[in-house]
């Protein structure tokens, strides 16, 4: 695979870059590298990508443990782990830092594709760069901050005495003690509103006194508006990137990889009849999706955001849409909706739904992240994550009618309160299956009822479903043309065998 079409210069233009621990990732590799690279750095950085959103879902970032996991990764992977690390064997710290460059610049071509796709590189890429950067110790940090043209310099001592009653009132977590010990940088206000918003910094005449752990933030916004602008650009050059028969197959199959489970693939259908959905819903279904059948059950009735998100849902534990409009019409017609304005205002969005009307789009039932991010619910509503958009007492109440015990219903609400919504529902599953570890980072409603049924001894069937359709998808995927089917079939197959372990390594991780 060829970055530029540029002969390679006796001297490698990229040696200075690599001189680096860390970097923006603004200028791209301009070298040749073999298919056979290519596909093993594009694979080893979504192993490394998944590990951090897993470990972002089931830990709380930068915790001792969080740290020793990923650093445990890094290293596992070949990738730079530390600014001071020295390898007694393996690859150089310059092979693992140019490993870096490349691949993250081949997983922007993978990654560019939708915003769904986006969205999710640029949070675990940040969330990378975040452990990385408070890796840097404060003179590296300010190095970097230079040499990538964020001219922020510290206040000298004799700035911060005389300031220091106004910086330890106006910073958080900082002391008459930690003044004189840490770093400040001054940096103009407007780069700094996230900050200045929370009345985390001291401001005058313009600039922003911010201490030396909170320059991060600063850092990763620059960061993350550089990743998305270069996405958006990336897009527009996909045609000729996709014009080579050598690398659409793998970009294709590398950007189904992220996403696990579809569970809008339809192979599990009438593995849950309309008599279970009662029982499996207060022993399998999550928090949001207990509260929606509740409520359908107790007012026969859900607004548009309600149906869609309990809709997909149960879709995707198995309703055909057959199942579909007899569960919801039964209910509907239970409170102020007759049969006939059934048929004529409701049905169509559930033959929608299954797509089956307009567009004929297969929905996908919603992820946690979409959950908590999208469409927050208003009075009336019960659709949304409780752990994110209930109040905290209200949250406790349900709780309790839930049977969770004082001391979990605590643990539960402090992760809340951190804003750790994945981690408290992960909390609760714990909690009602009388486990003490789960053995899955929890991204998904329906992932959290198929762990629910295997834990229960009922989701072996599904599960098997399940995941083999998610594997032929991925296989038709990588099919080019006619004309290129048998250069795409050997880059299909090397990837398959590449990948076989990746896939597990989704599951397990």
């Amino acid at each position: 695979a060829t970055f530029s079409r540029r002969k390679k210069n006796s001297i490698n233009p990229q040696s200075e870059l690599y001189g680096q621990h860390l970097q923006f990732y603004g200028q791209p590799p301009l070298e040749n590298i073999s298919l056979s690279e290519f596909e093993t750095f594009a694979v080893e950085r979504l192993k490394l990508l998944k590990t951090v959103e897993n470990l972002g879902v089931s830990h709380v970032k930068l915790t001792d443990l969080y740290i020793s996991k990923l650093e445990k990764e890094l290293k596992a992977l070949n990738f730079p782990y530390r600014p001071d690390a020295k390898s007694q064997s393996g690859p150089t710290e310059y092979e693992k830092r140019r490993k870096d460059h490349i691949s993250h610049f081949i997983l922007r071509l993978a990654y560019c594709q939708t915003e769904d796709l986006r969205r999710w590189f640029i949070q675990q890429e940040v969330d990378l760069f975040r452990f990385r950067f408070n890796d840097l110790d404060p003179k590296q940090q300010l190095e970097f901050l230079h040499k990538n043209n964020l001219r922020y310099d510290t206040i000298s001592s004799e700035e911060k005495l005389k300031l220091k009653d106004q910086l330890i009132n106006s910073s958080f977590g900082v002391s008459g003690i930690t003044v004189m010990e840490h770093e400040f940088y001054k940096v103009p206000f407007q780069d700094a509103l996230d900050l200045v918003r929370l009345r985390k910094v001291y401001l005058k005449q313009g600039y922003a006194y911010i201490p030396h752990q909170d320059i991060v933030t600063i850092v990763l916004n620059d960061f993350r508006t550089r990743l998305s602008k270069a996405l958006a650009l990336t897009a527009r050059s996909l045609p000729a990137v996709h014009s080579d028969e050598r690398l659409q197959p793998l970009l294709n199959h590398l950007s189904h990889a992220y996403v696990g489970q579809d569970y809008s693939i339809q192979k599990n259908v009438g593995k849950i009849s309309l008599d279970q959905i009662d029982s499996v819903s207060w022993k399998s279904f999550p928090l949001c999706m207990r509260q929606l059948h509740q409520s359908l059950r107790e007012n026969h009735h859900l607004r548009h955001g309600g149906r869609m998100q309990y809709g997909l849902f149960l879709k995707g534990i198995g309703l055909s849409l057959e199942q579909a409009l007899q569960f919801w019409k039964m209910e509907f017609i239970r409170g102020k909706v007759d049969a006939d304005k059934f048929d004529k205002a409701y049905a169509y969005s559930i033959r929608h739904m299954f797509g089956k009307e307009g567009k004929r789009t297969d929905y996908t039932p919603y992820s946690c992240m979409k959950v908590i991010l999208s469409n927050p619910p208003s009075q009336g509503d019960h659709h949304g994550c409780p752990f994110r958009h209930s109040d905290p007492e209200l949250l406790k109440q349900k709780l309790q009618v839930y049977k969770v015990s004082p001391s979990g219903i605590n643990q539960i609400l402090e992760l809340v309160k951190g804003m750790h919504y994945q981690l408290a529902c992960q909390k609760y599953f714990e909690l009602t299956h009388n486990i003490e570890d789960s053995s899955f980072s929890l991204n998904h409603p329906n992932q959290y009822f198929l762990e629910s049924q295997k834990l229960l001894g009922g989701g072996k069937d599904i599960k098997r479903e399940m995941d083999a359709p998610q594997r032929s998808q991925e296989n038709a995927a990588s099919k080019g043309s006619t004309a290129t089917q048998e250069v795409a079939a050997n880059t299909s197959q090397h990837l398959a065998e590449m990948t076989e372990d990746l896939d597990s390594f989704f599951q397990d991780a």
